[in-house]
């Protein structure tokens, strides 16, 4: 099997669904709505504090559901041993490999990687933003 062809299984078992794609904008919108507070305070008190609660509210909710696909993941691993089980080279079932396959396709998302590109070039900006700012202004 050629790397392309590897790459069509990985793509078509790894879907993301259409739930951690909803979480992902919200995050990026909190995202967005942190890394601009300090624009809109300049520009209006009241357009910083809507901004601040839009990315406060916006975080809570992403790292809620966050929270809770880390849990399930843990949870998997601990039902099935499967930390056990690679330790002590244990055969592993086909279910244990199902539990594996969706843990390691969770953690390859392509969403995480773009949400932390956004995180870091957004918070850079800001900073950057935000010294310009409280230095000329």
């Amino acid at each position: 099997m050629n790397d392309k062809c590897k790459n069509c299984i990985e793509k078509k078992r790894c879907r993301d669904s259409y739930t951690s794609w909803i979480f992902f904008i919200i995050g990026l919108i909190a995202t967005i709505a942190m890394r601009v507070v300090t624009v809109m305070m300049h520009m209006n008190p009241v357009y910083g504090k809507i901004s601040w609660y839009i990315g406060i509210g916006g975080f809570f909710i992403f790292f809620m559901y966050k929270y809770k696909v880390t849990q399930g993941r843990y949870n998997l691993i601990k039902e099935h041993n499967i930390v056990y089980k690679i330790d002590q080279n244990k055969p592993l079932s086909r279910e244990d490999y199902g539990v594996i396959n969706g843990i390691l396709c969770s953690l390859s998302a392509k969403k995480e990687r773009i949400n932390y590109f956004f995180i870091f070039v957004l918070s850079a900006l800001a900073l950057i933003v935000a010294l310009y700012m409280d230095l000329f202004h």
